[in-house]
């Protein structure tokens, strides 16, 4: 007996829907396109030539995902800024090193590509990388059915950055005296949703109700990820930064001793900013301690700076001036051996 013949599509993939996607993201990742992109979206490989004004150029790479934070994204169908955070988590990181970001890629699974929504989380990419001024170069969308349950995706992110050998910051000039500005963050960012989904769940809030003014509990918890490249590349040219750490799952006392050399601490008072109320709301209803509050999120600090104490007000002045409201938020210190390496007070 003659057996039916089967097409990908039988098999649940969908090919024409994929080209289809492909044509709807090209005009997002146009207008992301920077000196140095050799091709366009489509090819097997992407294209970029190193800046040639680096005499020594030397590449940063990082990759990261949004983590469960997707789990929002599915339960209130918020696809838009997703892309942002993915984008976020990794120019972020490598920028901490003194790179520029030059360009991204992004890894998009699911078990049945539903165009619309991922034409939305790629917008949302693009418009990250505009923000952090690096191109959507390339990436990959993957069709496979069984993977996932229906209407979930996972994504993934990578970021190349450049950064001059000489300029390289790796906190290694970091001394006693030195001060910490803080940057703000736009909310939880996209770490430690695991405990944050927990809550909201155990406190039965309705996610769509007002929290603060106008904006929703919902708004809060999905509030995209901040982007901090252009503002700290401008303050890295017009003086000497010493340090820096994004404040990612590990919070403020677990980023900051990153950067750290032997011998020092970081001193950090937590009164020295206005902590957002959702995490005055998360640790009420949690009944979170606060060193846990510490270590798991960014608590409204989303990335910290080191600088000498004669540079402080130029450095604040400079971020303002970028739009950055940053604040002095405490300072280094010698560390006595057994000493944890961060104190937030």
């Amino acid at each position: 007996m003659t057996q039916e013949s089967l097409s990908y599509r039988d098999a649940g993939v969908d090919i024409d829907a994929g080209d289809e996607l492909v044509e709807r993201i090209k005009p997002f990742a146009r207008k992301t396109l920077r000196q140095g992109v050799l091709g366009g979206i489509g090819g097997f490989g992407a294209l970029f030539e190193v800046p040639k004004n680096y005499r020594e150029p030397v590449l940063v790479s990082g990759t990261d995902g949004v983590g469960t934070k997707l789990r929002l994204a599915f339960q209130l169908q918020r696809h838009d800024t997703i892309g942002i955070d993915l984008v976020a988590m990794s120019v972020n990181d490598i920028l901490v090193q003194g790179a520029e970001p030059l360009f991204f890629l992004d890894y998009l699974a699911c078990g049945k590509l539903d165009v619309a929504v991922a034409a939305r989380v790629v917008k949302g990419i693009a418009g990250g990388c505009e923000q952090a001024g690096c191109a959507l170069i390339g990436g990959e969308t993957a069709e496979m059915p069984g993977m996932y349950p229906e209407g979930e995706y996972d994504l993934a992110g990578f970021a190349v950055g450049v950064v001059e050998k000489s300029a390289i910051i790796d906190g290694s000039t970091i001394t006693p005296g030195d001060v910490l500005l803080g940057l703000p963050s736009s909310g939880a960012h996209s770490n430690g949703y695991s405990l944050l989904r927990k809550i909201v769940a155990r406190s039965g809030a309705d996610l769509n109700a007002h929290f603060d003014g106008e904006q929703t509990l919902a708004d809060a918890v999905m509030a995209p990820t901040r982007i901090y490249v252009k503002p700290l590349l401008a303050l890295m040219k017009a003086l000497p930064v010493k340090g820096m750490a994004h404040i990612t799952g590990g919070g403020l006392t677990g980023n900051v001793p990153r950067i750290l050399p032997a011998g020092v601490k970081a001193e950090i008072a937590q009164a020295a900013w206005q902590r957002p109320k959702l995490f005055d709301w998360l640790q009420e209803e949690g009944g979170v301690a606060d060193s846990e509050m510490h270590r798991v999120f960014n608590c409204g600090i989303g990335m910290v700076v080191v600088v000498a104490r004669e540079s402080v007000q130029q450095a604040l002045q400079i971020l303002g001036d970028a739009g950055e409201p940053a604040v002095v938020i405490g300072s280094i210190s010698q560390c006595s051996e057994g000493e944890a390496p961060t104190i937030v007070v």
